[in-house]
């Protein structure tokens, strides 16, 4: 028997420990690499982890509810069963055999391996069921597909939890439970009347915790501008298309925005601050919280960080790689902490002003609202004249223990100058 002991990988720098939250497999079942086997949580995010190879599972050291110190062993797998398990025979021999046969060629980094979970019968493959594009899929996922039905472009649009997004057994198992079907409500209690209650889920308490600490420790104020959006909105309808096509990617407002506060801390580092009793931390490193909303209303703020390092296209990867693993829960703790001031973009629900929180124990977070189309008064040297131009309100909440009015609102206006100089002929 060749035991192997999974411990607790490293979270992230600040991550000493976590709770079990859930066992996703049970004693002496099956395991294969990647598929997750508990689902823990630390105080900053909520993630499973995978087997980082393929047995079966002798022992789980830990119940749900305890708390793991980071590096403990958690489980141990026998990852000799894969190894002497019996060679297959008759019809479960070519049948395993024709679904290995259906995977294209691979890396030799990335060993192609017939699950031993399964053993499907091989039907005839739908034309449908053909590769549509390079993202790879197992032989099990694959021999799943077949029994289900499931096109290759049904299963691009699975989220993957597996190593750099693959997608796992145990993902389209849970996708083939709703599959058709609207995903069913919270479980709740009806009470007479009509009203409802419903238990807040772990990272909404987190949220309501962490917010009701912010306000009880900072005095929050907020300053409000407007700012002129029309260089920039001409500048991305010039270029998000063929951005689109050359990169795969979209072009958003929010990059830009993120360059403009960069810039901005830049001019003004004092807001760039945290505070520790009577001490004022002055720190180096521009890290920008930018807050995502979840598909479950919550929301999660990963952190770009030494944003007045990076050129806009390096911001405009960081975003949208940040933002599309937010969403899909795939994010590690260090890369939802160390921020050092936030951005919460309000305009892309069509709100055009708002009063954030800030996000302990930064002591500032820029607002940017809608962009709307307004009538405005244009100064020029030739007289003063009517035009109609795409007008975003932008705010600053900031701790006004450390930060007052004047310089909250220079840095608001550092903010605006440098939106409304943006080069709408630079390249991206």
């Amino acid at each position: 028997m060749a035991n192997y002991e999974v411990a607790v990988p490293k979270l992230g720098e600040s991550v000493i420990e976590a709770t079990i939250t859930k066992w996703l497999k049970n004693e002496g079942e099956m395991v294969t690499e990647d598929d997750p086997i508990v689902e823990i949580a630390t105080d900053k995010v909520d993630t499973e982890l995978p087997s980082p190879v393929s047995g079966k599972l002798l022992k789980k050291l830990f119940r749900e509810g305890d708390v793991v110190p980071i590096g403990a062993v958690y489980a141990v797998l026998d990852a000799a069963v894969e190894a002497t398990r019996p060679p297959r025979t008759g019809k479960a021999a070519n049948e395993a055999q024709a679904v290995v046969s259906s995977v294209e060629p691979v890396s030799s980094s990335l060993p192609v391996t017939p699950s031993p979970e399964i053993e499907p019968p091989v039907h005839e493959q739908p034309e449908s069921v053909t590769p549509s594009g390079t993202r790879f899929y197992s032989p099990l996922v694959r021999s799943i597909a077949r029994q289900e039905n499931i096109s290759f472009t049904e299963l691009d649009g699975i989220a993957g939890t597996g190593k750099d997004d693959r997608l796992t057994k145990q993902d389209v198992m849970n996708y083939l439970k709703f599959r058709g079907q609207a995903v069913p409500e919270p479980v709740e209690q009806v009470l007479p009347g009509e009203d409802r209650i419903v238990e807040m889920d772990r990272i909404r308490q987190l949220i309501s915790a962490h917010m009701v600490r912010s306000v009880q420790t900072s005095p929050h104020v907020t300053s409000f501008q407007e700012a002129d959006m029309t260089s920039i909105v001409r500048w991305r309808e010039k270029n998000k298309d063929p951005f689109l096509q050359r990169e795969n990617e979209k072009l958003t407002f929010t990059p830009v925005f993120i360059e403009a506060i960069a810039r901005a801390v830049r001019d003004f580092p004092q807001v760039n601050v945290s505070v520790d009793g009577t001490k004022i931390i002055m720190h180096r490193n521009v890290n920008i919280g930018m807050a995502v909303s979840l598909p479950n209303f919550n929301l999660i703020v990963p952190v770009i960080r030494n944003a007045h390092e990076k050129s806009l296209l390096g911001i405009v990867k960081a975003v949208n790689d940040l933002s599309k693993r937010a969403r899909a829960g795939k994010l590690v703790p260090d890369e939802i902490s160390g921020g050092t001031i936030s951005l919460t973009n309000l305009g892309s629900f069509g709100n055009i002003m708002g009063t954030p929180i800030i996000n302990q124990p930064q002591t500032a977070i820029v607002a940017v609202g809608a962009i709307k189309k307004r009538v405005v008064v244009i100064e020029a040297p030739g007289g003063d004249t009517i035009a109609i131009r795409p007008i975003m309100i932008v705010s600053v909440t900031y701790d006004h223990r450390v930060i007052d009015g004047a310089l909250g609102g220079q840095f608001l206006g550092s903010i605006v100058k440098y939106l409304e100089s943006f080069d709408p002929n630079q390249p991206i």
